[in-house]
């Protein structure tokens, strides 16, 4: 008798393994049938993704001003010129003062040539001028060889310079609309949506923008420690052009890994041709510092914090982002897995409510609905602010 109910609750242990393992197998076909999707779309997502993270960043004085009776067109396009007008000054803070020390940086390019050169034809290396011209000669003939190769990638890089303007372009007139228009978007939902979705969803749009903004301020803040650390030993150093190379190393970290190193790699760079071998691998060796310190330190510390996930859990994202989908996958990754548990949290929540009665969104009350960004259909709208 005992064998005939150990084998019934095996076969009933089996057949609920094997019910988890089609559920399991058929939500991963579905996240890879979505992931598909995207990548056909996303000459669209990704400018709809980086207007999203503008917006973010230029929401809070859009609702500074809607909060004063100012009307939601105007808000966002005085808030619109200002940001253009501060990516500009950006651009003139790290061009202007390279145009004029360009002739002492051409200078020292020469110079710095001149003693790599020098450095080469002695010992140990003792590299001659012939073995040196000989190198160049080869290096000629393989380019000239490869020549359908370089117009090929040159063709590539044009497109890509014109893919990312694109982007850009479209980034911002979204981000215009998103903030001009964003508050109506989450009735217009709810409207569509049937049942509990109409409930459901809303909330977890709301959690969504609160935890992208943080993503986003946390980035911000990583990025002014790297600039201000990196600042500091180019200052003491006495490299030129220190206010241009922080204000680059703080807009490279919001791309990473690639924004690092050609932050560095220009401020090495200058170092070396304006003050020396020496004075370039000190500077090599504060920016190695620092990125290992925001790397392992700071950026798991700040994320980790903000949004709720482990730093361990942080820096795998990043690594399987990034072997997954290069640069953008290592800057999408921390965000996506912060929403991933965002919807999880919520969806264990609304399992383990025991209480039918309870919201979906009790904890949040009306100001902090008003706070989360311009999608909420929260304060913004009840109060009957224009739209």
């Amino acid at each position: 008798m005992s064998d005939m109910l150990s084998s019934v609750k095996t076969a009933a242990a089996v057949r609920r393994t094997a019910r988890i393992s089609i559920d399991l197998l058929l939500m991963l076909l579905m996240a890879a049938v979505i992931l598909w999707l995207v990548g056909q779309m996303w000459s669209v997502v990704w400018p709809v993704v980086v207007g999203l993270f503008l917006t973010t960043l230029t929401w809070p004085p859009v609702r500074f001003l809607r909060r004063r009776g100012w009307r939601p067109a105007l808000a966002a396009s005085l808030v619109t010129v200002v940001f253009l007008l501060l990516l500009a000054g950006i651009a003139a803070l790290i061009a202007v003062p390279v145009a004029s020390q360009s002739g002492q940086l051409s200078d020292g390019v020469v110079a710095g040539i001149q003693q790599v050169r020098e450095w080469a034809s002695g010992p140990p290396l003792n590299i001659g001028d012939d073995q040196i011209t000989g190198a160049l000669d080869s290096a000629i003939e393989r380019i000239q060889n490869s020549a359908g190769s370089v117009v090929t990638a040159f063709g590539t890089g044009v497109s890509t310079v014109l893919n990312t303007l694109v982007t850009a372009v479209l980034a911002l007139f979204l981000m215009f609309f998103f903030l001009k228009d964003g508050s109506r978007f989450l009735p217009w939902l709810v409207r569509q949506l049937p049942g509990r979705f109409a409930t459901d969803v809303p909330v977890v749009a709301k959690r969504c923008w609160s935890t992208l903004g943080t993503f986003v301020r946390s980035q911000a803040l990583v990025g002014l420690l790297d600039a201000v650390f990196i600042g500091i030993g180019l200052w003491i150093l006495g490299v030129p052009l220190v206010l241009p190379l922080a204000v680059l190393t703080f807009v490279s970290a919001f791309v990473p890994i690639v924004g690092a190193f050609f932050a560095g790699f220009v401020a090495v760079l200058i170092a070396l041709v304006s003050n020396g071998l020496t004075d370039a691998l000190i500077v090599l060796a504060i920016i190695v510092v620092v990125q290992q310190l925001e790397g392992n330190v700071f950026q798991p510390m700040i994320q980790s914090r903000g949004l709720g996930l482990h730093a361990s859990v942080v820096l795998m994202v990043v690594v399987l982002g990034g072997s997954l989908a290069g640069v953008v996958g290592s800057l999408l990754a921390v965000p996506a897995a912060a929403l991933v548990s965002v919807i999880w949290n919520y969806v264990r929540e609304q399992l383990s409510d025991p209480d039918p009665d309870a919201g979906p969104d009790s904890d949040a009350g009306p100001d902090e609905d008003a706070d989360q960004g311009p999608e909420p259909g929260g304060s913004t709208v009840a109060a009957g602010a224009p739209a």
